[in-house]
């Protein structure tokens, strides 16, 4: 075990459409997807695809669903873990103008205790907030093992605070900040109290507000994708996620500042694609996306120190 993920699943069925029926109406979608979904699951199978085999406790049902979501996981060399549910858990995702609707059904409802893993060869553990028992259990672990923890803080879920208190890496999202009431400058000081060692606050078009290993915050501002060819920005941050959890693996002597630049290339090249599965990202696009856009990335102001 290289890498141990652990979250929620989701089939997520993607529609690009220009008109969402209401009532009675009947529209045919302009294209559509169909793939796995889920933060930590969409990091894991981001970080297999890019050469390192991701460990993933999920939630699995037994059902077309969970059957579907295992063979997804088998292609590309994920192993899952299984934490029964009765029932799978569906997104239904439609993108827009660079934004994106979501309609969940969601089964949380476990059906028995998160399995029990030997962390043997693990190198870093990633959570999304979800399973929030496991989750904290094996931040515990991983603490006491000298195993480095990222959390990717997108919502405030169950347990959340107290998890923080086990955490080396925290990307959080600025609807976390609002959620907790502060700004992002004041959520990147609250993280650095805590004992996070490397912290940011991602803010869409605007970048990335974040502090590296001295302690110097600092700002990564976003590549500049045209919007025409924008189509699907659901999943870009957990491809975010994927990607600098890989990168921390591959490239062992790398800064975090190289980390989050192959990160923020993965995005990039994620929101110009239709559905999770073909968000997930080689070598080759990541370089292809630096070389495309790093030049014209805008420089942010200065961030407060």
């Amino acid at each position: 075990m290289d890498a141990l993920f652990i979250g929620h699943t989701y089939i997520d069925v993607t529609l690009l459409s220009k008109v969402i029926p209401t009532g009675d109406q009947k529209e045919v979608a302009d294209d559509y997807a169909v793939s796995f979904g889920g933060n930590a699951v969409t990091a894991a199978f981001c970080c297999s695809r890019l050469g390192i085999p991701a460990d993933l406790l999920c939630t699995l049902s037994d059902d077309w669903l969970g059957h579907m979501f295992l063979d997804m996981a088998h292609k590309y060399g994920v192993t899952v873990h299984g934490r029964r549910v009765q029932h799978g858990s569906l997104s239904f995702v439609i993108p827009k103008e660079g934004k994106r609707a979501i309609l969940r059904a969601r089964d949380d409802v476990y059906l028995e205790r998160f399995p029990a893993l030997k962390l043997d060869g693990c190198r870093v553990l990633h959570l999304d907030g979800h399973q929030s028992d496991a989750a904290l259990h094996y931040a515990k672990v991983c603490r006491k093992l000298g195993i480095p923890t990222s959390l990717d803080g997108g919502n405030l879920r169950p347990n959340l605070e107290e998890l923080i208190g086990y955490i080396d890496i925290a990307v959080v999202a600025e609807a976390l900040c609002a959620q907790m009431n502060m700004n992002p400058e004041e959520m990147l000081a609250y993280l650095k109290r805590r004992g996070v060692k490397i912290a940011g606050v991602t803010m869409g078009e605007r970048g990335m507000l974040w502090f590296d290993e001295a302690g110097k915050v600092q700002t990564l501002p976003a590549l500049q994708v045209p919007m025409d060819k924008v189509i699907d920005t659901s999943g870009a941050g957990d491809i975010f996620h994927g990607t600098y959890v890989y990168s921390f693996l591959a490239y062992p002597g790398a800064r975090w500042e190289e980390h989050f630049i192959r990160a923020r290339a993965a995005s990039a090249n994620a929101v110009q694609r239709l559905g999770n599965e073909s968000k997930l990202p080689t070598e080759a696009d990541i370089m292809h996306m630096r070389a495309l856009y790093e030049d014209d990335a805008a420089p942010l102001a200065p961030a407060a120190q």
